[in-house]
């Protein structure tokens, strides 16, 4: 449930127990003032807080007493009575005549025979003229006044009115009924304040620390997600934000780390051969070579290290160029076949030339074409096959190739018989300026851009590379470039 629909829902609910707890009290309370649900219309026109009567009877109450105070022989008057009581019964009351413990006159629509016996003592001074008694299930609201006949005998005046027991009874319960709806109300606005402050103000504030600790520098902590509702998704966002920056920085520190170790690395690779033609140069000048061939030996030793140096700078260039994908690819669909196979013929005799033995076992089908560019693929197993030879140092000097399909792509492998790499050197072999040598000898490897190169090349065509070595048991180099099936018509 969305945290929209979740307020929404919230909110309304209280509103409408609120209105609807309002309602049921305030009904409650006119019914307990008015004794009657039929008398809640005439709520707001009367002050029943005062009188237990309508104003229609409260006024007729009023004449009788003005009789019973000035006129009191005129109670005892049927036909007068009669007008009185057709009044209050259009009304829903009655009237009582009583003289002595007697009624002289009662209504004939008083469902209480026993009435009189019930009705409370004489009180001359009427300081209670309202009030309201109980007989049996009934409840009847009374306004009493009480008189003396002109014979001096006691005698009282009532108007009286039946009134709902469901009224006395909440007239009773009344404090009580407002006190539960009170903490009702109470008891739901706290449970929804909870709610709300556990599914939604909690993961906000685990936001907002989060971000404190972000800003602080402290990546190294874990958000837990929990629901799927917006807070949810949003801690989600925030996680991955997080991995992602972590990733971020620690990647920015590794390049940090490579920057400086290429600068190390360039250092030494460069001041190498300088300070041999230096000192090529300083021996020329100080007339060293005196003879022809020694002259020839400086000569040539300047032309090896300035052609290294030179080599070096280009490797180096070209790494940069694919490190910040600024060197075009010129792809185009070729049978890796076809092209493996050509290009170990060229190189057959070369290699046959220098004591190594070269062979391929490769597919000849459509099914080997793939998207690829013809130099820099060329370039690839150039490199690959110059690193071969600078380590295979016994005999027999054996290289074979092999050419298979797989499902979605082809998988090209290039295997020698040289010493091996050690298990610790072999999965950083394709990372810039690594050489198993950490003499950086020029003799047992090159500048060291050769692999790096190869992988940026191979990764520039969707493909992938890695090698599998042990120690005195040669090294074969996995290349896997996908079918220009499986990629579509890529140009």
């Amino acid at each position: 449930m969305s945290i929209r629909v979740r307020l929404l829902l919230s909110y309304s609910c209280i509103l409408i127990v609120t209105i609807v707890l309002f309602l049921a009290a305030a009904l409650l309370f006119v019914v307990a003032i008015t004794g009657d649900v039929r008398s809640v219309k005439d709520f707001y026109n009367i002050h029943y807080s005062v009188n237990p009567l309508s104003e229609q009877e409260e006024t007729i109450f009023l004449d009788l007493k003005y009789l019973a105070k000035n006129e009191p022989d005129s109670l005892l008057d049927h036909t007068l009575l009669n007008q009185y009581n057709y009044k209050l019964r259009s009304v829903q009351a009655e009237l009582v005549i009583r003289k002595g413990n007697e009624a002289i006159y009662s209504s004939l629509s008083v469902k209480q025979p026993q009435f009189i016996t019930f009705l409370p003592d004489y009180e001359m001074e009427n300081n209670a003229i309202r009030n309201t008694l109980q007989i049996g299930d009934h409840f009847y609201a009374y306004a009493k006044f009480d008189f003396r006949f002109p014979d001096q005998s006691k005698g009282s005046v009532l108007v009286v009115r039946e009134r709902s027991p469901f009224a006395e009874v909440v007239r009773t319960l009344l404090p009580i009924i407002l006190g539960v709806l009170f903490i009702v109300l109470l008891l739901m606005n706290m449970l929804l304040y909870y709610f709300l402050t556990r599914s939604i103000i909690k993961p906000l504030d685990l936001l907002r620390k989060s971000t404190e600790r972000i800003k602080e520098g402290d990546l190294e902590f874990e958000l837990q997600a929990v629901g799927s509702d917006e807070i949810a998704r949003l801690s989600e966002a925030f996680e991955d934000m997080r991995m992602k920056l972590k990733q971020s920085v620690e990647k920015q520190l590794q390049y940090e780390q490579n920057r400086k170790e290429l600068v190390a690395n360039i250092t030494h690779d460069l001041k190498t051969p300088i300070t041999s033609i230096k000192a090529s140069i300083e021996g020329i000048r100080d007339g060293v070579p005196d003879t022809k061939q020694k002259m020839e030996r400086y000569v040539n030793t300047i032309l090896t290290k300035a052609e290294h140096m030179d080599q070096l700078i280009d490797e180096l260039f070209l790494y940069s160029k694919l490190d910040l994908k600024q060197l075009p690819f010129t792809f185009e669909e070729i049978s890796l076949g076809q092209f493996i196979e050509d290009y170990a013929e060229d190189l057959q005799f070369d290699l046959q030339d220098k004591g190594v033995a070269l062979t391929w076992d490769i597919v000849h089908s459509e099914s080997t074409n793939v998207l690829a560019d013809r130099d820099k693929l060329k370039r690839v197993l150039t490199n690959i096959m110059d690193n071969a030879m600078k380590f295979m140092l016994d005999e027999p000097k054996q290289i074979g190739i092999s050419l298979s399909v797989e499902t979605d792509f082809v998988r090209l492998m290039i295997s020698d018989s040289g010493s091996g790499i050690s298990e610790e050197a072999l999965p950083f072999i394709f990372e810039r300026f690594f050489r198993e040598d950490l003499s950086r000898s020029q003799q047992t490897g090159g500048s060291g851009l050769g692999l790096a190169i190869t992988k940026q090349i191979i990764e520039g065509h969707n493909g992938s590379i890695y090698a599998e070595s042990k120690l005195g048991a040669g090294t074969s180099m996995i290349i896997k470039l996908p079918l220009a099936r499986s990629i579509g018509g890529r140009t």
